[in-house]
């Protein structure tokens, strides 16, 4: 499992803050964890993360990695909201099956299991990348990198974007691409014939010649998930010495 990184918010203005940057809606907050995104204000991807209730705050559970930049631009825009952003001292231990008591369910699909914050960091053993695999969920750093689109990486369906909420930073593209376009790439489930590296690249050999058509990621049991240009596939789909087919 990859690390996590635990802060949290307090403040009167804690949920307004983050209500006008993130893309989800902060009052489902009343109903468990929130999954949510913020984005550069031309809609790309900057972080992924769980926002979750904590009392008088709110706890905000994001990959290691992308935690610096992600507070650091969470201050940006803070100003004079009366918000105050702070290391917590609790972890996250994750796990399927049945919930323990204070757990959290996870919001992007049932099959991912809980969160459950307190001393002890870690899981229950859960093949992670399988489960992903399994059910389509993009990670962060891996499948969801800054190049990325979250419709494209299925946060509809994923439920980490709400579009009733009003203005938020990359609000304006994410509907854009919602109401007035339709997708041409985006991140599916393939197979595949043999294990290749992560990131790979996948090649469409057709009629009109090679072309490299997408990228191959998280891979498990013979099944990965690929960022793939749909509408530029034509023939079969190789990665390497792979070949890959959608599901």
């Amino acid at each position: 499992m990859a690390g996590r990184a635990i802060y949290e918010i307090s403040g009167k203005d804690r949920e307004h803050f983050l209500q006008g940057l993130v893309s989800n809606d902060l009052r489902k907050l009343k109903d468990g964890a929130v999954y949510a995104a913020l984005l550069t204000p031309q809609g790309k991807y900057l972080a992924d993360f769980f926002l979750i209730p904590w009392g008088e705050s709110i706890l905000l559970d994001v990959d290691r990695d992308l935690a610096e930049a992600t507070i650091k631009r969470l201050s940006m825009y803070k100003l004079r909201a009366d918000a105050t952003i702070s290391p917590s001292p609790l972890h996250v231990f994750r796990g399927t099956g049945t919930p323990p008591e204070g757990a959290f369910a996870d919001p992007r699909s049932p099959a991912m299991g809980w969160r459950l914050y307190g001393d002890v960091e870690g899981d229950d053993g859960t093949d992670w990348d399988a489960l992903r695999v399994a059910h389509l969920v993009p990670a962060s750093g891996i499948e969801l990198t800054p190049d990325s689109y979250i419709l494209e990486m299925g946060f509809e369906r994923l439920n980490g974007v709400d579009f009733r909420k009003g203005c938020y930073v990359g609000q304006e593209v994410t509907a854009r691409m919602k109401h007035k376009t339709e997708l041409r790439k985006g991140l599916v489930q393939v197979s595949v014939s043999a294990p290749v590296p992560v990131g790979t690249e996948i090649v469409s050999v057709g009629s009109s010649g090679p072309k490299t058509v997408g990228t191959l990621y998280t891979q498990a049991g013979g099944t990965g998930l690929a960022y793939l240009r749909l509408d530029r596939i034509d023939g079969e789909l190789q990665a390497q010495t792979a070949a890959i087919r959608v599901i």
